[in-house]
């Protein structure tokens, strides 16, 4: 009889929906299918954290990063795309998953082992461990007693964390919950390693274990007969903008636009696109002559497609976008703002990025199979 294996990470509870979020869960999972199915079933668990609790995707206006006037007038009217987007969303979640039967949060977590037959967890991926975003949550970090020594992490990551004396020691103490570490960035490998006596080590993002003809299998059928750039914006910036708009005129190229910059409408050849789900998502990055983003999982993405791309610097992700460029050796591709008037569209050998790619994947693949076995055996 398999082992129902929960997964729980940051997806389902947001303020903005998240491609990626959403993404790295379904990778996850379709995974462990393919490495450990014989073993263990993964179930998504509808986990909200306390720090998560008062977001609302369908009313996002108190929780924005952006509190000036310009940013909340650019959200207020893509609200009738947000809604759009997060039913999409609600849709992907339920229909692409084994989902838990119920909503969980602190209040309830211990139950989950006796209610959903869950014997082992998986945390990951996304920023879990990161306390600037998300604080030292329970459910991340393996706390509730359900899950204390029945739990490893995979690909979570800390971002660009600042820890205090203080958070440190509780970090030391939640630590020790896990079984092994996967962690997406080598920054904090060495203190992991140092801090526990499990394995540790560098994985890649649940979403490189799969390759394309994967995410071929839920992607929509090519949406834009036009030629077209896709321009993915986690958050507004006007250089990336610019270089999109030079490069899309002079291949006479229209611009698809994921972003909240909803004025952006107003401009010829241009259609806004943030309504998009999933599904059309992985679509849009599929069949584009160049993705312009600053998203990391976008990124991914127009590598998973072997499309061309530039990445731009985002607060709190240049880090690991700095470092996963560094694996697939395009570290060309990250984009500074005084470059943007120099560059063409990048011409990029992809049979030597998905060789690197490869060898990384079958070590972490080895490593999560190892997890999953780990917790076979709980």
């Amino acid at each position: 009889m398999k082992k129902r294996i929960g997964i729980v990470s940051y997806n389902i509870y947001c303020n903005f929906t998240n491609y990626g979020s959403a993404l790295q869960s379904w990778a996850l999972c379709q995974s462990i299918k393919k490495i450990a199915g014989n073993i263990v079933e993964p179930v998504l668990v509808d986990y909200c954290p306390e720090i998560l609790a008062d977001k609302d995707p369908l009313n996002p206006f108190a929780n924005m990063w952006d509190k000036d006037e310009e940013s909340r007038r650019m959200c207020e009217l893509t609200l009738p795309a947000i809604r759009e987007n997060y039913y999409k969303f609600d849709r992907f979640y339920h229909e692409r998953f084994t989902r838990s039967s119920r909503k969980y949060t602190a209040q309830n977590f211990n139950e989950i082992c006796t209610d959903e037959d869950i014997s082992g967890f998986v945390c990951g991926s996304d920023t879990i461990f990161c306390p600037d975003e998300l604080g030292i949550d329970d459910g991340y970090y393996a706390n509730y007693e359900c899950m204390k020594k029945r739990s490893v992490a995979y690909a979570a990551s800390f971002g660009d964390s600042h820890f205090t004396d203080e958070t440190y020691k509780v970090l030391n103490d939640r630590l020790q919950n896990f079984n092994a570490f996967g962690l997406r960035e080598k920054l904090m490998v060495p203190y992991v390693t140092k801090h526990t006596k499990v394995p540790v080590k560098k994985v890649v993002d649940p979403t490189l274990l799969l390759m394309s003809s994967d995410y071929d299998r839920i992607a929509k059928e090519r949406l834009e007969q036009e030629k077209y750039l896709l321009l993915y914006a986690r958050r507004y910036n006007p250089k990336m903008e610019e270089y999109a708009e030079r490069i899309a005129a002079e291949n006479g190229w229209k611009i698809i636009e994921i972003s909240l910059h909803a004025t952006n409408a107003e401009k010829p050849n241009r259609r806004m696109f943030y309504e998009a789900g999933v599904e059309e998502f992985l679509s849009l990055v599929k069949y584009a002559e160049c993705v312009i983003t600053n998203s990391f999982h976008g990124m991914i993405f127009a590598v998973q497609y072997c499309r061309p791309f530039y990445v731009f610097s985002r607060e709190r992700c240049d880090t690991k976008i700095t470092e996963l460029l560094e694996l697939f050796e395009l570290s060309e591709c990250m984009v500074s703002p005084e470059q943007v008037k120099e560059l063409s569209v990048p011409q990029i050998d992809y049979q030597i990025v998905h060789e690197r790619i490869a060898m990384a994947r079958s070590a972490s693949k080895e490593f999560l199979m190892m997890e999953m076995n780990l917790l076979e055996e709980k």
